[in-house]
């Protein structure tokens, strides 16, 4: 991957993590080419404005942070960080994970294969960070 191609997916990067901070899912999902889906742990694909909202409304404070972005032959993988407070159970919940970005001919990504561990985010969900289960 071309060092300038490197530098534009490091800007997308920041802004993307920004847009998830701005709490606007209309914002993240302007880091997708038109038609761009996410699959979440392996489940079925999903327009990312429907899944950007349903995080932002299930964790109105949501953060997130990025960690590391590792660039591969032809995608990137894009370490996060996220902490917020949820909606329904008032718990606190810092997940880490990773999405494998691929990136389109327009520089916006087409494809995010999201990575986290959901019975750690389950247990958090019902006890709060840094809680035993």
């Amino acid at each position: 991957m071309p060092v300038r191609d490197q530098q534009q997916i490091e800007r997308l990067a920041l802004s993307y993590t920004e847009a998830w901070c701005s709490h606007d899912a209309g914002r993240v999902a302007d880091h997708y080419a038109p038609g761009g889906m996410i699959a979440i742990n392996g489940g079925e694909p999903a327009g990312i404005a429907e899944v950007a909202h349903s995080f932002v409304a299930a964790f109105p404070d949501i953060e997130v942070s990025m960690d590391e972005l590792v660039f591969k032959d032809d995608s990137v993988e894009y370490h996060w960080t996220f902490t917020g407070t949820s909606a329904d159970t008032g718990k606190r919940v810092r997940i880490s994970g990773c999405e494998d970005w691929t990136i389109g001919a327009d520089g916006l990504i087409v494809e995010s294969l999201g990575h986290y561990d959901q019975a750690e985010y389950d247990r958090q969900l019902q006890h709060g960070v840094g809680a035993s289960g």
